[in-house]
């Protein structure tokens, strides 16, 4: 399961920006995982909740934004919305896709907390 892998990376990502931007609390946080980025949404979620005990997850609330898959149909030259890899053209049936979009996991933003216990965003 590369999930948990992926929700250690976002963990030392979150801890990484709280040591050089200075904040004390993630009060949520905000990610983006295409459906064409190869990610299983809930064992995501699951590793991270699973982390969160002791670290700076824990309390936080956490989005998971899943945007659709997009690729560039080149037998017909129009940018087109695919569920998956290997899927054909849903204009004209054919498979020379080139995915555009819907490939990324991210962080977006992040609402935190300082010493003061003031809320601020951290994109």
């Amino acid at each position: 399961m590369h999930e948990a892998s992926l929700a250690g990376g976002v963990l030392q990502l979150v801890e990484e920006t709280a040591r050089r931007e200075g904040f004390a609390r993630l009060l949520a946080l905000r990610l983006e995982a295409g459906q064409l980025a190869g990610v299983d949404v809930r064992a995501l979620r699951f590793a991270l909740e699973s982390l969160a005990p002791g670290t700076m997850l824990e309390g936080a609330r956490i989005d998971i934004d899943e945007p659709p898959g997009q690729a560039w149909c080149m037998a017909c030259a129009h940018s087109v919305p695919i569920a998956q890899r290997g899927d054909p053209c849903p204009d004209c049936g054919g498979y020379q896709l080139q995915p555009t979009g819907g490939m990324e996991l991210r962080v977006l933003d992040m609402r935190v907390s300082d010493d003061t216990g003031s809320p601020r965003m951290n994109p």
